[in-house]
């Protein structure tokens, strides 16, 4: 793994430490590369809501006709549940 010096407020470190103190997390170390993980899974998660925002923007649904509707019941009901 790489090391990175970071600088943090004190008070972010003494929750971190509080986190460790409480079992939350083995270490400092732990607790920063966990919360990291999860900004960058935050920050995916928010770019792929965007992109299907945008497709239904770009191209949104078609209103079904009734003939539309009357196929998908008939075949939901073709189905062997």
């Amino acid at each position: 793994m790489t090391t990175v010096a970071v600088r943090l407020p004190p008070e972010l470190v003494a929750e971190v430490d509080r986190l460790v103190a409480e079992g939350v997390y083995r270490t400092r170390s732990e607790a920063f590369r966990t919360a990291l993980e999860n900004l960058i899974e935050a920050q995916r998660r928010r770019a792929f809501d965007e992109s299907i925002i945008t497709g239904y923007t770009r191209f949104p649904p078609i209103e079904p006709d009734a003939e539309t509707i009357a196929l998908a019941i008939r075949s939901i009901e073709e189905e062997a549940w």
